[in-house]
């Protein structure tokens, strides 16, 4: 099944001619997740051939503006492109206050719902969950209410050893258990073991976005052993006083957070326009952490 993560934007708060604001698109299973939505971002996903229409669920880390001003123009060009389908957009509560001003003044009414998912900042709930996925967000800790989110496969039920079930004439009726870790117990008493009929399926894969914040330990947790990290990296290290004020991350210190949650791979992002080249910024990171690369736009990074 599919898991991927496509990235639109990874510039900071000031586009430059090479690189977009906050935006990304996470495939799972042909379903198609966008996490921010800098501008350009409906530009960027025509770029990327990614259709507008098998957008469902929106997720916004916070109301920064380089993080959601996109998010108005997407959710117009949806409208004019007749888009009748209810949209989910997770989000600080605000968010739906400064849409409904802009519809109102423009006089639209969009075509089809909004339904609102309002997050709290204080404390990390699950927001969505179905049959195969569960996304739940992470507190990061920045000048204002923000979240990142981790999306996390189910676990997947047992894998049935087709030799043996055939072998101990296992009965259709008993899969479903098997599947679920459970022995077989046959009518005359015997006991076939679970790890004798089945075996593990594929582990489950996750992946974690940690948009604006400062190092921040208290997420670890929550981190720990994913797939997938994307961390922003605004900085250098040499520029240590200047993320700190401002509620940002270092490449190094982005490097230690993988580091000390064992990851298995880091993308950084959210870089500052001042650095014109990144490599100075990924050679920093992978000196704590060397699975590191870039988060560049265009660049697809497959979750195994």
């Amino acid at each position: 099944m599919t898991f991927e993560v496509t990235i639109l934007g990874s510039s900071s708060a000031s586009p430059t001619y090479q690189r977009h604001p906050s935006a990304q698109i996470v495939n799972i299973s042909e379903r198609f997740f966008l996490i921010d939505c800098g501008e350009g971002t409906q530009i960027q996903m025509e770029r990327y051939k990614i259709k507008y229409h098998r957008i469902n669920r929106i997720f916004i880390s916070h109301l920064h503006g380089d993080h959601f001003f996109g998010l108005m123009g997407l959710l117009s060009t949806m409208h004019l492109q007749g888009r009748t389908k209810e949209l989910h957009l997770y989000s600080p509560k605000e968010l739906k206050e400064i849409i409904d001003i802009q519809l109102l003044y423009s006089q639209t009414k969009l075509r089809y719902e909004i339904i609102y998912h309002n997050l709290n900042a204080d404390k990390s709930e699950v927001i969505f969950e179905d049959e195969q996925l569960t996304v739940e967000t992470i507190i990061l800790n920045h000048r204002i209410p923000c979240t990142g989110f981790v999306f996390r496969e189910k676990r997947k039920p047992r894998k049935l050893i087709k030799e043996q079930i055939t072998k101990y004439e296992i009965p259709v009726s008993a899969f479903t258990s098997l599947k679920m870790g459970n022995d077989y117990t046959h009518e005359s008493g015997n006991v076939y073991k679970n790890d004798v009929l089945t075996e593990p399926s594929k582990s489950a894969r996750s992946y974690a976005y940690c948009s604006d914040t400062a190092y921040n330990e208290s997420m670890f947790p929550q981190l720990k052993d994913v797939d997938l990290l994307y961390h922003e990296s605004t900085f250098l290290h040499d520029m240590l006083d200047r993320a700190n004020e401002t509620f940002h991350t270092t490449a190094k210190q982005a490097g230690i957070t993988a580091k000390k949650t064992k990851v298995k791979r880091l993308l950084i992002g959210h870089f500052s326009a001042r650095y014109k080249e990144l490599d100075s910024l990924l050679n920093e990171a992978k000196t704590e952490f060397p699975n590191t690369d870039l988060a560049l736009e265009g660049v697809k990074f497959i979750i195994e």
